[in-house]
């Protein structure tokens, strides 16, 4: 589908989520040499797309484009184009988001899951180079997976294989986005971390202040993020909880997968070792036939928030 595109040409990579819209100029190497960004829509659905488009535009008029690679936050079907749910952007479900920005550029055009985009980043060019097999989780908002063999992006029989963050892991527990109880993204994500932080606050207001002088009077993963590099230990004990429940995960899937490392990314690596150690100690702990094989090295993703814009450019090469 893609031949035409040569090694040495200029894609572009769109990153959609919840609140913006991250596009980038990408060379073969994986550089990263323009950008721009918007927010996205509230409406979601085709004033996205329009959204998408004028990035798009706006970033061809500056550089000669020869296809554009979109990373989303939604379940995506094996043609590359369609969207099969979206559960945290409105009116996309069912959407065959390729084809209709196809129409306005005739250029090649893919789509694919955020976190499987950013785990091609980190496969060619960041922390997974080299690795095989090699898993990865991107903690934001919600917990998104990506799985490389052998050198191929694991997709599954239908597109939305990899999807790490649907384990159950709670019978009957909290009530996920994708409509199941219980998955592990409702314990080991960004917005369970801001939970356990809140829960805490509840539990002893008299130490509100000074976590919240963190985030100038907000909560927020960065706050959190400060305040637990500064020795906070409400903050600690946040991160602490929810990197149990990330290693946790990782124990369970590496008896499935036995990969040789799981990369972790997204705001939550901003934590490093705060995290990251205890992630460790957690997957060691729940890890079954623990002493009988060699666990799978945590890591830390190379790409920040560019990770999904950097990926799907490169994977419209393929």
């Amino acid at each position: 589908m893609n031949t035409v595109i040569k090694g040495s040409d200029l894609t572009i990579g769109i990153d959609i989520g919840g609140t913006k819209i991250s596009a980038g100029v990408v060379d073969s190497s994986g550089n990263l040499i323009d950008s721009s960004k918007c927010s996205t829509p509230a409406e979601g659905g085709k004033e996205l797309i329009s959204s998408v488009v004028n990035l798009v535009k706006e970033l061809n008029k500056k550089h000669e484009i020869k296809g554009i690679g979109i990373s989303i936050a939604a379940l995506i079907s094996s043609d590359y184009g369609t969207i099969v749910g979206a559960p945290n952007i409105a009116n996309l479900s069912k959407l065959n988001f390729a084809n209709e920005i196809k129409e306005e550029f005739k250029l090649p055009i893919i789509i694919e899951n955020d976190a499987n985009a950013a785990m091609w980043a980190e496969f060619k060019f960041g922390s997974a180079k080299g690795l095989n097999p090699v898993m990865f989780f991107i903690i934001g908002t919600g917990v998104g997976g990506g799985l490389v063999i052998d050198g191929k992006l694991f997709k599954g029989a239908n597109g939305i294989g990899a999807e790490f963050g649907h384990m159950c892991v709670v019978p009957n527990g909290l009530l996920c986005g994708c409509g199941a109880k219980g998955c592990i993204e409702q314990y080991a994500s960004g917005g369970a971390l801001i939970r356990y932080a809140n829960e805490a606050l509840l539990a002893n207001p008299d130490k509100s202040e000074e976590v919240l002088n963190f985030g100038e009077g907000k909560l927020s993963g960065t706050a959190l993020t400060k305040a637990a590099k500064a020795g906070n230990e409400l903050a600690l004990a946040a991160f602490s909880k929810q990197a149990d429940w990330l290693g946790l995960a990782c124990a369970s899937y590496s008896l499935i997968i036995d990969p040789q490392a799981i990369i972790i990314g997204g705001g939550v690596v901003d934590a490093g070792e705060l995290f990251l150690t205890p992630v460790r100690a957690a997957m060691r702990k729940y890890m079954p036939f623990a002493e009988s094989h060699v666990p799978p090295k945590i890591i830390a993703a190379k790409f920040g928030n560019d990770a999904g814009l950097i990926g799907a450019a490169d994977l419209v090469r393929a």
